[in-house]
């Protein structure tokens, strides 16, 4: 399998070499030249596989597909390692809770769990798998990595307790100062490893992404100090979600005849995308249903075929902040497929347009239609009002607790609903994360595990610094000597 850039750089690369890259050399990212395609066969396997075998054998016969040049008794072994119990608290890794009432007949609505890993957060699913893949590649070239990564709550945390004491990776991870919860600036900021550097720069989680994406547009610089990301721009990152999608559905249904709808609280577009690739291999998936907060970028762009970034001061500060994003960085891949993979038009959509105006326009273009009637995307948003009001509804109906990107997956989910077809809400993180609009909202403190407890007194190290990509490249530098 070789995987291609989407804005038409003409090398071809095999799985190891983009792990280790992040960015493709002209600014696109990477995607495999073509999707595997699963018959009913296929399915009936992978099928059997979950239900005899668990989540690691799964991963590891879906990763196969894609890897090529990890040799397939290592692979097994690296997924075995991941997806264990001990790591994340369950035999079946991403169980599914229906949502269901004692007067409903049949639950029509579930939530995905994928928050039960070291960080309570669903970036652990990918996270956890491409510590232990960085730190088997670099020790087969006795090489290092230092990854530069971006995040608006989760994606850090998961990052650095995956990378953390890895053999020849240090991490540099910036973050919006001040726009994370108490809970997560602890879980990142509270982490004195040698090897983890937290920066937090004075602005929005975009200034962060821009900055990793122009160190990363800088070859030489990202040659001479071996910048690698763990931000999902990693198509490594993106392939590992893919397996939860085929794990539940296989909890969902019982024959591949029967289709289900994914719910996905969205920012960066990352975890939605997995949702495609899986599509696109032939996984039965009805809809796949964009959710997102005031930031509403996404579902602007599925409303009207109009993406249009916001600046710093359009960019909201939200109470589900994971997702207070406005430029999705993941979204240029399934562009490219909608636009039948047309690397030149998605360079100039991406490299040009954006840039040179803040947006660009597919409403006149036919292929529009086809984000809907092909690939399945419609969307919807929810505001702080939302927020509360489904996390009060989902705790006096159901008696348990959820946190709030969940919950804005909760109520767009149910503007989707179809009869007969189970629609799956992905569980984004437990609610401890976000204490403070639960107590707002239910009057009491969400269960914190007991190996949080008094994480927000612990001893912090963290470097404020402001949005500037010559200073971050300097910081780097001086750290790496």
């Amino acid at each position: 399998m070789l995987y291609l850039s989407t804005r038409g750089h003409p090398d071809r690369k095999q799985f190891c070499e983009i792990l280790l890259e992040g960015l493709a050399p002209d600014g696109g990212l990477y995607l495999p030249e073509r999707y595997p395609r699963l018959d009913d066969e296929g399915l009936t396997r992978l099928r059997g596989i979950w239900q005899q075998q668990g989540y690691a054998s799964l991963a590891f016969e879906i990763l196969s597909l894609y890897v090529d040049d990890i040799p397939s008794a290592d692979l097994k072994s690296l997924c075995d390692k991941t997806y264990t119990s001990s790591v994340f608290g369950t035999e079946s890794i991403v169980p599914l809770k229906p949502l269901q009432s004692p007067r409903d007949k049949q639950p029509e609505l579930y939530l995905q769990a994928l928050s039960n890993g070291p960080t309570l957060a669903f970036k652990d699913m990918a996270m956890q798998l491409l510590g232990n893949l960085f730190e088997y590649e670099l020790g087969r070239r006795g090489e290092e990595l230092n990854i530069l990564g971006a995040t608006s709550g989760d994606t850090g945390s998961a990052a650095e307790y995956a990378m953390r004491g890895k053999r020849g990776v240090r991490v540099f991870m910036t973050s919006p100062h001040g726009r994370m919860s108490a809970f997560q600036q602890a879980q990142m900021f509270s982490l004195l490893d040698s090897n983890i550097h937290n920066i937090a720069i004075e602005g929005v989680f975009d200034d962060c992404q821009d900055i990793v994406k122009a160190v990363s547009s800088d070859l030489e610089f990202k040659r001479r100090y071996k910048i690698g990301t763990v931000n999902s721009i990693n198509w490594a990152r993106l392939l590992a979600q893919v397996v939860y999608y085929f794990a539940g559905y296989f909890q969902a249904t019982e024959v591949n005849s029967q289709s289900v709808s994914f719910t996905v609280p969205s920012g960066n577009f990352g975890n939605v995308c997995a949702g495609h690739v899986a599509r696109m291999m032939g996984l039965p998936i009805d809809q796949l249903v964009v959710a997102t907060n005031e930031n509403d970028v996404l579902d602007e762009f599925f409303r009207t075929g109009i993406y249009r970034v916001r600046g710093t001061a359009d960019t909201h500060e939200t109470s589900s902040p994971s997702m207070d994003i406005s430029k999705a960085s993941n979204f240029e891949r399934f562009i490219f497929d909608l636009l039948g993979r047309d690397a030149a038009q998605t360079k100039a959509l991406f490299g040009h347009a954006l840039s040179a105006q803040g947006y660009f326009d597919l409403s006149g273009d036919p292929r529009f239609s086809a984000a809907h009637t092909r690939f399945g995307f419609v969307s919807g948003k929810s505001t702080h009002t939302n927020r509360l009001a489904t996390l009060r509804q989902v705790y006096e109906r159901y008696g348990f607790m959820i946190d709030t990107h969940t919950a804005d997956g909760v109520k767009v989910a149910r503007e989707h609903l179809r009869s007969g077809t189970p629609m799956l809400v992905l569980e984004t993180a437990l609610p401890i994360k976000f204490a403070a609009t639960l107590v707002e909202a239910l009057g009491r403190q969400p269960v914190r595990p007991p190996q949080f407890e008094g994480i927000e007194a612990l001893p912090k190290r963290v470097q404020v610094m402001p949005a500037d990509v010559q200073l971050i490249k300097a910081y780097i530098a001086q750290h790496c000597r």
